[in-house]
């Protein structure tokens, strides 16, 4: 595929699995157009914001391409949390994810979320980044408090807040009370499944 200028451009799909691998490159220099459809979750846990959107759910959309099913920082978690020695009794053969992520889940406690641990995994010191260049008292720095309170307020909507946004959207919120939000829950959740 070629641009306007005839200058050879990249498929989103080449760039991605040059991106998806434990080697170089480390860092990945995007616009708006790789916050949809790209998987970089992988080998990847952070994003850097080079210029903040104009509303909470392209933010959204940007941290998902880290924020995946057995994500980067999922997998350093589990990792960190049981150890080579949960591995002990693995065949040369198996893969050593499976048991970790089947160990996790079934460790999970009752009640939880089936998000946890293929989704959300805590137990651990990494989370996916977000990160945001911004100068103090500029455009940008007021852009994105409003941006992180509207973000949690969208979040604790599906009911998936992220604790750092949630507790900043409460600290800053205006006329929304607790209960004003605890009518506006949707739940995503698949229904629980008993083992018969």
């Amino acid at each position: 595929m070629r641009d306007d200028t005839d200058q050879a451009v990249a498929h989103a799909e080449s760039v991605k699995d040059a991106f998806n691998s434990p080697f170089h490159p480390f860092v990945l220099a995007s616009t708006s157009i790789g916050q949809e459809g790209l998987d970089f979750h992988t080998w990847c846990h952070a994003v850097m914001h080079w210029n903040l959107p104009s509303n909470p759910v392209d933010l959204e959309q940007r941290e998902g391409r880290v924020h995946r099913y057995k994500g980067h920082a999922v997998r350093k978690n589990i990792a960190e949390y049981y150890g080579l020695s949960a591995l002990h009794s693995l065949a040369e053969s198996a893969d050593p994810w499976a048991q970790l992520f089947a160990l996790a889940a079934s460790q999970r406690k009752a009640g939880q979320s089936d998000l946890i641990p293929y989704w959300i995994f805590e137990e651990g010191t990494s989370r996916v980044e977000r990160r945001v260049p911004i100068l103090p008292y500029s455009k940008e720095s007021i852009k994105f408090k409003r941006l992180k309170r509207e973000l949690a307020l969208y979040r604790i909507v599906f009911g998936q807040p992220r604790q750092e946004d949630l507790l900043f959207g409460l600290k800053h919120s205006g006329d929304e009370s607790l209960t004003d939000m605890a009518q506006c829950l949707i739940f995503l959740e698949p229904p629980k499944c008993d083992a018969p």
